[in-house]
């Protein structure tokens, strides 16, 4: 278990090398479940041209899916949504 936790592992998105996968909890980041889109960085430009740092969040909306016969409630952005990638839970 301790080569699991050194430098260069990577744990598959979702989980937590030492507390399992994570189904949902309330601090869920602001990514989405299908495509993986998190927050993008920037700058906000005022009138003199100065830079000061802001970050720009993916339109997320959470609701209900149906993921392998489970109900579960997560995260999706509306673009995966439009598409019709995600199949809702009835």
């Amino acid at each position: 278990m301790f080569t699991a936790l050194c430098a260069g592992y990577v744990q598959p998105f979702g989980g937590h090398p030492t507390h399992g996968p994570a189904l949902y909890s309330p601090a869920m980041p602001k990514v989405c479940h299908v495509c993986s889109k998190g927050p993008a960085f920037g700058h906000s430009r005022s009138h003199s041209m100065v830079a000061s740092k802001r970050r720009f969040e993916p339109n997320l909306q959470r609701v209900r899916i149906d993921d392998g016969g489970t109900p579960r409630r997560v995260y999706v952005c509306t673009r995966c949504l439009k598409a019709g990638k995600v199949v809702k839970a009835p």
